[in-house]
């Protein structure tokens, strides 16, 4: 699974490095600028905002997952594709697979080979969820914000660990849509749609306007 892992974070940083090398073609060269040797590195911290999505888009993917009925749970879109339990243990696992990036472990069952077709049982399904999203926090908190900008030469000869905590995000949220897709295709609304459409026609009743659109 490191293997795998590896291999998509090197593929979305050498996607990002030919863009910005395409940007760079096109536009007028800079001025040039003496810089110290070796250059200076410089890290947004992703941190606060990665922390806040994994908060709430961790809390939502265990109510979707609960709000799933346990026989729907072996459901896929097609023959090849991931079913609605492989999907959440591919999440699981990657939520120890990333941030083992940073620092983090992987538990040995996750390790296994066919983690992600080892159960189809909804409870426990569930509680893997739980327990990943909690690790994956504990990880991404521990992290010193003075290492962002520390070099991953195993990634890419640009690669530092806050690009780490990028692809996290990026992933989570990739799949994250995925699940409310699958969750739409098998008659199952997000229940926190469910409770904002409530409340939009609540407002409507009472003549105020309604809020963002559901999902």
């Amino acid at each position: 699974m490191k293997k795998l892992w590896l291999s998509l974070v090197l593929g979305i940083l050498a996607l990002g490095a030919g863009a910005s090398r395409a940007q760079a073609q096109n536009a007028a060269a800079p001025p040039s600028i003496p810089m110290s040797k070796p250059p200076v590195t410089y890290g947004y911290d992703l941190r606060p905002q990665v922390l806040v999505d994994l908060d709430q888009v961790g809390k939502r993917f265990v109510e979707l997952a609960e709000a799933i009925p346990a026989d729907k749970y072996t459901w896929r879109p097609a023959d090849g594709v991931r079913s609605i339990a492989e999907v959440y243990l591919h999440v699981a696992g990657a939520n120890y697979g990333i941030p083992e990036l940073i620092g983090g472990t992987v538990p040995d069952r996750v390790k296994a080979k066919d983690w992600e077709k080892s159960t189809t049982d909804k409870d426990k399904i569930i509680a893997e969820l739980k327990l990943s999203f909690a690790n994956a926090t504990d990880v991404i908190t521990k992290l010193p914000t003075s290492d962002i900008a520390t070099p991953l030469p195993k990634l890419g000869p640009d690669a530092v660990k806050g690009d780490v905590e990028y692809f996290f995000m990026t992933h989570m949220r990739e799949h994250f849509g995925q699940s409310i897709a699958y969750a739409r295709e098998v008659g199952v609304t997000p229940p926190w749609t469910v409770a904002a459409e409530a409340e939009a026609k609540k407002k409507a009743a009472a003549g105020k306007p309604a809020g963002a659109q559901p999902e």
